[in-house]
């Protein structure tokens, strides 16, 4: 259990730091996210736009805060 939360913050913050982004690794956890996304059936979406209605509503409001 974690009892000093902003000790974890900075351990956090310099993990982050040490650790570059590697574009292949990154690459190769889309690509398996992918893979699982097909494999539950969620992915490809049957219909692209079905709820973007919503997601233009969403937008609107998050950028007028």
């Amino acid at each position: 259990m974690v009892k000093d939360g902003q000790l974890l913050f900075e351990f956090d913050k310099a993990y982050l730091r040490m650790e570059k982004p590697d574009y292949f690794e990154s690459l190769k956890l889309f690509e398996e996210m992918w893979k699982e996304g097909v494999q539950l059936g969620v992915l490809p979406l049957k219909d692209p736009l079905d709820g973007i209605e919503v997601d233009i509503r969403i937008a609107k409001i998050l950028n007028h805060v």
